[in-house]
């Protein structure tokens, strides 16, 4: 569901990285930004300044653990608790 408003801060940031794989346009949408992607890509790099990090594109947000469960990765975990 489509932001009634424009989000800002850490809500945005959130909202993007949750939308980032369907890309730049998709989530500026949902972000609240409507069509206008640049205003979307501002204000998102301003956020993530904010909280001390630097990003070049929408797809930096995109965490390794994201990609890997889109390309159907394996998961290497113990079998129980105990064997941690």
């Amino acid at each position: 569901m489509a932001a009634s408003q424009p989000l800002t801060g850490i809500e945005l940031i959130d909202c993007a990285k949750a939308n980032a794989e369907q890309g730049v346009t998709v989530a500026a949408e949902l972000c609240g930004y409507g069509q206008n992607i640049s205003r979307f890509q501002q204000s998102l790099e301003q956020a993530c300044r904010q909280i001390g990090v630097e990003i070049s594109s929408l797809s930096d947000l995109i965490t390794d653990q994201q990609t890997v469960i889109q390309t159907g990765g394996i998961e290497v975990a113990p079998d129980t608790p105990d064997e941690l």
